[in-house]
């Protein structure tokens, strides 16, 4: 662990370096860039969610104002295009082993650019029109006529594992893809048979999308004369995407080039490729021209990524004092079309006990096509879910035995000394103090004053609802990273392969750096998002950036260090061992002698310097580290509901977050703010949702689709507790995603406090306004019932 004392940025609020560039409109993102002599894509989509495609009639549309290429499935095959690699199996050594039935390797449906033989869900692209203007494009692309054969489809979750349910892949007996356990089903069975209360709860957890503020766009070049191709496309990570990409093309990696510069937003929709990448790369050779793309919001609605859509049954065994026994789980995710991750199934398995400390436990994890978008990694990839599941299950325990709910939490808590804890499904939590967030949470949110503002909400005939939740997540992530450090006379520069989406990596790396080197944290760039200057690195995902930045800085460090101390002694004419480094500067000892980092840089290039020491001031230092971190915390919200209408209002939200080694607070309170407003959006407004008659997706819009809002989110407490971990030389966990892991939890949790005078209630997330009044009325009719009866 790295002495603290040395730190002068990091812990720091600084200001962000590049907030001025993105507020003044000098930001970079994809649809900024243009090229001479560029035409326009334009896909034509799939309006059936499960057909055949029997045949593509191109000639009208050819035959339109400014149209060069009409492009489908068949092309693709003819070319030799290969399917996007999505590598969907969580591998690195920490991750839950997931397989198929039976222990048999998982099937990754092909997911080709164009699919030549049929389209399996709304809106998947099945030709490319391209033409000199977007319009053009976008009016030939009408005018092409597919002939369908519509097919039977399923796309709700439990209905898709059903043996019967309508197929997507031949090569499958039916849609379940994933079918894995983990856990002791013996000890856990034997638990459940001697404990005198057992609790039993299910839960769906919707479908919701990211919603970027920026839609997704591509541009792609060829260039005869060199060979190589040029994308420019947002994403988590371009030295990811152009792996991918060049596999697509069946060229070599050094063929390809990619821009992502600045992204607008990410939350996961943008760690795979999307097919638009690859045809706009393919059409440009194919053309002699850059072709561009660009979604339009419906578009977006129709086709990104989108995220959870989980089932969950979870029982808990409880002994007469409120200990937990045992718990039994089985998750069913819903992967949508193709395979494109199953990071979330795989991370919420690992972490079904949450923050309690249960002896026992079993787990099935399963995981299902159906004729719907792909589901990828969304904010808090698969915990959420099973925070959810657990935090639920222990405030339904509470009510149904009798217990005082943060009571029966606190006397389940795994404790400090217990750490590094292995919970009952194999995942080792690095550390942390539970009870204590409990405490800090409490003490923040005013538990005390509950019953007063309660009592102040029903006389302005209010219902005050109070939820409450725990958390415990994992960062894992792609296990390599690499950074170039080079010192020039006028600053230092870090070559990084992360790519953020918001984070504010140009800053907290800048203070690690300028903590490392002792040099001013203005003198630091950061270099980011071009393939030619990145050469590898695993992109941002997963919470990862942070912790996986910050070591392999603190690895280079020491090397760039080490050759400033052997550069130093030449300069200064003695042995390397008289040299010493302290707060960026080189000195001997017992001499009035010394030089900056960057008074050495000038003397770099040197060609009388022997050769050890030639080739500038700079390192290349790779990371490889699989071990994961366990940020978790405690938050509580008030909501108060008004009977008469379902209408809900939050009026306090608080939380805790143990983030290990805080780089910046500034900018992880605004990565919690906005965290908890994208899981709120889940519990309350936010849903992916298809007709059941048709199969048509119903959210095309803003108008149509919920979202957070300024002004229907209260002004957040937020507090950042720093239990380091022992993982990482700067003892950095996660700070992204603990606003979003408990999110919907302790919302439903309110919800089901302020509605308790009428009975259980069983309201299923999104939960409207509508929901809510319903409920109301039910529970007034049941109690109405039992008076009189």
């Amino acid at each position: 662990m790295l002495n603290e004392r040395a730190f002068k940025a990091v812990g720091k609020p600084l200001p962000r370096k590049e907030d001025l560039r993105l507020v003044t409109g000098k930001g970079r993102f994809t649809d900024d860039f243009n090229m001479p002599g560029q035409v326009w894509a334009s896909m034509v989509r799939s309006p059936y969610p499960h057909a055949r495609i029997v045949a593509i009639d191109v000639a009208d549309a050819l035959g339109m104002p400014g149209v060069l290429g009409v492009y489908t499935g068949v092309d693709c095959a003819r070319d030799g295009l290969q399917p996007i690699p999505h590598n969907p199996v969580p591998s690195t050594n920490f991750d839950m082993k997931l397989t198929g039935p039976g222990g048999t390797k998982v099937f990754i449906g092909s997911h080709m650019l164009l699919p030549a033989d049929k389209a399996r869900h709304v809106g998947e692209a099945v030709a490319m029109v391209v033409a000199d203007t977007r319009d053009q494009a976008q009016a030939a692309a009408e005018a092409v006529a597919v002939e369908y054969e519509e097919l039977p489809w399923v796309a709700d979750t439990l209905a898709a594992a059903e043996p019967d349910a309508p197929r997507l892949w031949d090569e499958l007996p039916d849609n379940v893809l994933v079918d894995s356990s983990f856990g002791d089903a013996v000890a856990t069975d034997a638990a459940f048979a001697r404990a005198p209360h057992v609790v039993t709860m299910t839960a769906h957890i919707g479908r919701v999308t990211g919603a970027p503020l920026e839609p997704r766009a591509a541009l792609g070049s060829y260039d005869a004369e060199t060979g190589r191709y040029t994308l420019y496309a947002g994403s988590g990570g371009a030295v990811r995407q152009k792996r991918e990409m060049a596999e697509v093309l069946n060229e070599p990696p050094e063929n390809l080039r990619v821009i992502s510069f600045d992204v607008g937003g990410n939350f996961g929709t943008r760690n795979r490729a999307y097919v638009e990448f690859g045809l706009v790369l393919w059409a440009s050779k194919k053309l002699g021209r850059p072709v561009k793309f660009r979604a339009e919001r419906s578009e977006s609605f129709l086709t990104d990524y989108q995220g959870r859509d989980l089932v969950t049954e979870v029982s808990l065994a409880i002994d007469r004092d409120g200990k937990f026994l045992a718990m039994r789980a089985s998750n069913l995710s819903n992967v949508g079309s193709r395979c494109a991750s199953l990071s979330p199934l795989s991370k919420g398995a690992g972490l079904i006990t949450g923050s309690y400390d249960i002896p026992v436990a079993t787990l099935r994890a399963r995981a299902v096509y159906s004729c719907t978008m792909p589901t990828q990694a969304y904010r808090s990839s698969g915990r959420p879910e099973v925070t959810f599941a657990i935090e639920r299950l222990v405030d339904k325990a509470a009510r149904e035995l009798g217990f005082d709910r943060l009571e029966l939490r606190r006397r389940n808590m795994v404790r400090p000394e217990q750490m590094p804890y292995v919970n009952a499904v194999g995942s080792t939590y690095d550390s942390g103090e539970y009870e204590a967030n409990m405490d800090k949470l409490l003490a923040l949110a005013d538990w005390q004053g509950i019953e007063a503002r309660r009592a102040d909400a029903k006389a302005r005939g209010k219902l005050l609802g109070v939820g409450f939740a725990n958390y415990v997540e994992s960062s894992i992530g792609t296990p390599k990273e690499r950074a170039d450090v080079i010192v020039r006379p006028d600053g230092v520069e870090v070559v990084i392969g992360t790519q953020p989406a918001g984070q504010g990596h140009e800053t907290s790396f800048a203070q690690v750096t300028a903590d490392l080197l002792g040099v001013p944290f203005d003198n630091v760039t950061i270099t980011l998002g071009d393939t030619d200057v990145v050469s590898a690195g695993g992109g941002t995902h997963s919470g990862r950036s942070m912790r996986h930045a910050s070591t392999v800085l603190a690895l280079a460090s020491v090397e760039i260090i080490e050759k400033g101390c052997a550069l130093a002694a030449h300069c200064l004419g003695v042995e390397r061992d008289a040299i010493q480094f302290d707060e960026g500067v080189f000195r001997v000892a017992d001499r009035n002698t010394s030089l900056s980092w960057f008074d050495l840089a000038g003397r770099a290039d040197d060609k009388s310097l022997p050769e050890s020491l030639r080739g500038g001031l700079k390192v290349r230092c790779d990371s490889e580290m699989h071990t994961p971190v366990f940020p978790n915390g405690a938050c509580c919200c008030e909501i108060e509901v008004d009977p008469e209408t379902g209408g809900l209002e939050i009026t306090r939200y608080s939380t805790v977050d143990d983030v290990g080694r805080c780089i910046n607070p500034l900018i992880v309170h605004g990565q919690t703010h906005g965290g908890i407003a994208q899981g709120v959006g889940q519990a309350l407004w936010e849903q992916c949702y298809i007709d059941p008659g048709s199969g048509q997706p119903t959210n095309g819009s803003f108008m149509d689709y919920g979202m957070p809002r300024f002004d229907n989110m209260p002004s957040f407490k937020t507090q950042i507790v720093e239990v380091l971990s022992p993982t990482n030389p700067f003892g950095v966990k996660a700070g992204g995603e603990g606003g979003t892991t408990p999110a919907p939890a302790v919302i439903m949790s309110a919800m089901e406090d302020a509605l308790s005078e009428f009975g259980p209630m069983d309201i299923e997330m999104p939960a409207t306004g509508l929901k809510i009044w319903s409920a109301i009325q039910q529970g007034r009719a049941r109690l109405a019932a039992s008076k009189t009866a």
